[in-house]
């Protein structure tokens, strides 16, 4: 398919990818600090968590669409597309509010929270087409190299989103006149993008998928969007608000697990469904999407709630718990360069994925352990530890399921990967939630709340305390450490996990051509 393209044209093509995904990775950090401002402008504090859940409902619940779409028409007009609605949804959010209520929106932060889902639904798919595309230019013995990028990318825009976000927000109200600084946040997605769209328009090849092109099963696609919807939705409710066995929650997950059941039954009839089940029966597919479920939830697990323990327990500020967790991101950046360079010079990836799996229990456990008196400069220490770690899982499980499939399903099985992490998370943030809040309100003394009420916690944002309760106390730091050590006991758990269903991968020796007939080598 990309035999006869220059290195020159392979480059500029692989640079147009990278930085459409930098924009889909940088937008999922930068808002954060620009939340409270936002809030505050649109008076939407009652809703203001769902500005992230809008866009974590969509971008999830759109990755295996957007995979199949790649098998089915040219790469080049699916990614100008999801680049092209990530910008209007950015251009929407920017504008939210300025013109008042609208009809059938409402209010400016209604407005946001459905403009956040438009992004969402061009999100998703700058994540999935750069490894699809990344797949289609480079064979997968020299794969390794160019997908280790694809970590280095997120590690650097997790670090620098959230010091542009409240840049932007506190400085940027002066720029342009009448410009709120938050709305910028939004706004310099524009440039990037556009960026981004020349070198795609400009340098990339069409990369049209081999086969005579099939009618999608559109039925399919909508009973797995109906069915992933409601279920992320349901676990990210509020549990204080919504518990588990309130008729919302509960309702949410079974309209989710009667569409899900009913996409499983439809897929398997189809000849031609959103994906193909198939791929299950493929052992590498199987158990490398197992581990990515169980690492993805150990990731977010990290990411939420460090700066908890930062701020309850060592009584560092906010800014300061936000910049603790540059050192993971680091450690992302460095693993993931790292163990893709050694893949493509040695070819192997079961053992650097293995390497990782320990290095990242190592850290863990120094996380699970660590007592309230442990210096901020340990725990930066601890969390560079677990960077390392995890830095291999973002290209290797990937590549292995890339090696492993047929070209025609490339697009399908890619986007698979990515699902299985994101949707490994949403589920695990709501399991560690509930571990987080169920430990304080049986660690905490009588005296540190009015009422024997579990402490509220809302997963995407973090806890609050209960009312009354001093974070600086020494029961409160003592209930939180203890808690959030639970935390990353169950986080340890899921790790071992990972690494059981890693041992299960078969080692196949890396593909040294992307051409269609190309033989899927077997295990050695």
């Amino acid at each position: 398919m990309t035999e006869n393209l220059t290195q020159r044209q392979k480059m500029l093509t692989f640079a147009g990818v990278l930085l459409a995904m930098f924009l889909g990775s940088l937008d999922q950090t930068i808002v954060s600090t620009a939340l409270p401002r936002i809030v505050a402008d649109l008076n939407g504090l009652d809703r203001f968590t769902w500005v992230a859940t809008a866009y974590l409902v969509a971008s999830t619940a759109l990755v295996p669409i957007y995979g199949k779409l790649a098998d089915t028409y040219s790469r080049r007009k699916i990614e100008i597309g999801a680049v092209s609605i990530f910008l209007i949804g950015s251009i929407l959010c920017g504008l939210a509010g300025e013109f008042g209520p609208l009809p059938l929106l409402g209010d400016g932060m209604n407005q946001l929270v459905v403009f956040r889902a438009i992004q969402g639904l061009g999100g998703a798919g700058l994540f999935a087409m750069a490894f699809i595309v990344i797949a289609d230019l480079f064979p997968p013995s020299e794969r390794g190299r160019y997908q280790g990028f694809t970590g280095a990318v997120f590690g650097t825009s997790s670090v620098l989103g959230p010091f542009l976000g409240g840049f932007l927000t506190d400085n940027g109200s002066g720029w342009i006149p009448g410009v709120a600084g938050w709305r910028l946040v939004f706004y310099v997605n524009l440039p990037l993008g556009l960026l981004a769209l020349w070198f795609i328009v400009t340098q990339m090849p069409a990369l049209r998928p081999s086969g005579k092109p099939r009618t999608i099963d559109y039925l399919s696609g909508l009973l797995l969007v109906t069915g992933l919807v409601p279920l992320v939705i349901g676990l990210q409710l509020n549990k204080e608000e919504y518990g588990w066995t309130s008729p919302v929650t509960l309702g949410l997950l079974a309209v989710a697990v009667a569409s899900l059941v009913l996409f499983v039954v439809r897929s398997l009839r189809h000849e031609n469904p959103i994906l193909d089940f198939g791929l299950f029966r493929n052992h590498v597919f199987r158990t490398a999407n197992a581990a990515l479920f169980l690492l993805g939830g150990a990731f977010l697990g990290i990411i939420i709630f460090e700066p908890l323990f930062m701020v309850n327990v060592l009584g560092v500020s906010a800014t300061k718990a936000g910049v603790s967790l540059i050192p993971l991101s680091m450690g992302v950046v460095a693993g993931s360069l790292l163990a893709g360079q050694m893949v493509s010079r040695f070819g192997h990836y079961k053992r650097w994925m293995l390497g990782g799996i320990v290095v990242l229990l190592g850290g863990l456990s120094l996380l699970a352990t660590m007592p309230a008196t442990v210096s901020y400069g340990q725990v930066l220490g601890y969390l560079l530890l677990c960077g390392l770690g995890l830095g291999p899982t973002m290209p290797l499980y990937t590549l292995a399921i890339q090696n492993a499939i047929e070209p025609h399903l490339l697009g399908q099985a890619t986007s698979a990967s990515q699902f299985f992490r994101q949707i490994g998370g949403a589920i695990t943030a709501s399991v560690l939630g509930a571990i987080l809040t169920l430990t304080l309100a049986h660690s905490l003394p009588a005296s540190a709340a009015p009422a024997p009420a579990a402490p509220k916690v809302v997963v995407s944002e973090g806890p609050a305390l209960p009312a009354g309760a001093d974070s600086a106390s020494p029961a409160m730091q003592a209930a939180f450490s203890k808690a959030i050590s639970r935390v990353y006991l169950f986080n340890i758990v899921l790790v071992l996990g990972g690494l059981v269903m890693t041992l299960f991968v078969p080692e196949l020796p890396l593909r040294k051509s992307n051409a269609p007939g190309t033989p899927i080598p077997a295990a050695e």
